[in-house]
């Protein structure tokens, strides 16, 4: 029996088991209110305890960049459903120099420029690209049956002309998550915290069609598994294409937490088929993509809160979200035949506390692949990308539950097969609204 077929009918027997309540971001907020906008006074059978928060909490994604919550929801007759809208209204300005990044939201280490014009090595950039609205639904709060829906959206779907770009557009129930969200092979929740979009050059973290279960063994411990759509990114040779993909991306993971949730530590691995054609011969052919990865976040201490994730796989580029998109899956092997490129990427960053409302970041992260030398590929051996550096330090003041500002530098580095290398410096700080 093969993978997807255990897969299949493990999916069902895991249905008849409680829902799973999710992993949030160490600042997300223990307690903040909701307001309901039609309280019913009447006297319901129901005598159920509806923490309000919470359920709506459940329901979001990890992400610190998404607010856990909306400030105001409409509650359903008998408290059958809840419904909340909210949202982020997010101005940036930034300065580049040396060789800028042409986007005013995301540093992507992938995207500095390996040539330059004489005399544009400075850019200054604002933009309201991030913010965004959510929709938060949640009906038959409290009981088994529990069903949520989530919808986000932001404005950088046409870079820094804006448009609409879909953020998240799932459905939970009883566990399972189907619909548009980020892989569970990214751990969303162990995200650094920054003014920057992106974030790490090798963090893990590429939004997919996913249909995944997630299931809580104790307090402690946790488990997941997943069926998520295929993306394979490969430069291919003369004889060589990418074609259609069969099988999906097979995730799981497996996690032991500590101090109510806020510690934890993710052990997860992923299995891909990737297949391309052979036009020599006539047939399609595939490699194996594999990658393990550890990731999570720990409170050192009162004053220290440490985000890590390590990687390392063979073929699953595209889920480094600096290298997504990069043609280095798969790369040439000789006539008519693509091989698997190994790669690993990571970062350490330490959030230090300074006060209730003051904290500050350091972050750095590293990203690397070992494409072998080839030729006659669609991208040139020596222009492809070899690894990346990224370097960030960030103080952050939320003025209120509501408002945040803060002031943040970051550093990049490119470097290409070739051994030419590129940087960039951009500092830049923001004023932020969620409501």
């Amino acid at each position: 029996m093969n993978t997807i077929a255990r897969f299949i009918i493990f999916c069902p027997a895991l249905a008849i088991v409680p829902s799973v309540i999710g992993q949030t971001h160490p600042l997300t907020p223990e307690y903040q209110e909701v307001t309901i906008v039609n309280p019913h006074s009447g006297v319901s059978s129901d005598t159920t305890v509806i923490n309000v928060y919470n359920i709506f909490l459940e329901n979001a994604p990890e992400s610190f960049k998404v607010p856990g919550a909306p400030r105001f929801a409409i509650e359903g007759k008998d408290r059958k459903f809840y419904l909340g809208i909210g949202g982020t209204a997010k101005a940036t300005l930034s300065y580049d120099w040396d060789n800028p990044i042409d986007n005013a939201y995301d540093f992507t280490t992938s995207a500095i420029p390996m040539t330059q014009r004489p005399g544009d090595g400075g850019l200054v950039q604002a933009t309201a690209a991030t913010s965004g609205l959510f929709v938060n639904f949640v009906a038959m709060p409290g009981d088994k049956n529990q069903l949520g829906v989530y919808f986000n959206f932001n404005l950088t779907g046409n870079g820094n002309d804006y448009g609409f770009n879909l953020c998240y557009a799932y459905i939970k129930y009883r566990g399972f998550t189907v619909g548009y969200d980020y892989s569970l092979f990214s751990d969303m929740a162990a995200a650094p915290p920054s003014i920057d979009n992106e974030g790490p050059c090798g963090f893990t973290a590429i939004p997919n069609g996913v249909i995944d279960y997630r299931y809580n063994i104790n307090s402690k411990w946790s488990v997941a598994i997943g069926a998520e759509m295929p993306m394979v990114s490969a430069t291919t040779g003369e004889n060589t294409y990418v074609v259609n993909q069969r099988v999906p991306d097979i995730p799981a993971y497996v996690q032991y937490s500590w101090g109510g949730g806020k510690s934890w530590l993710r052990f997860s691995g992923i299995m891909r088929n990737m297949l391309y054609r052979d036009e020599l011969s006539g047939k399609n052919r595939d490699q194996l993509g594999w990658g393990v990865k550890m990731s999570g976040s720990a409170s050192v201490s009162p004053f220290i809160t440490a985000y890590y994730q390590a990687a390392y796989g063979k073929g699953i580029t595209s889920y480094f979200q600096d290298l997504y998109e990069g043609g280095l899956d798969m790369v040439p092997s000789g006539d008519g035949s693509l091989k698997a490129v190994k790669a690993w990427g990571g970062y350490l960053g330490l959030q230090y506390n300074i006060s209730p409302k003051v904290y500050a970041t350091t972050t750095y992260s590293h990203v690397r692949n070992y494409a072998r030398d080839y030729s006659g590929g669609s991208t040139a051996w020596s222009g492809q990308y070899k690894y990346a550096q990224y370097a960030l330090a960030n103080i952050m003041w939320n003025i209120t539950p509501q408002i945040s500002t803060g002031l943040e530098y970051i550093y990049g580095r490119r470097v290409d097969m070739d051994g030419m290398s590129r940087h960039d410096n951009r500092i830049q700080t923001m004023l932020q609204v969620t409501f």
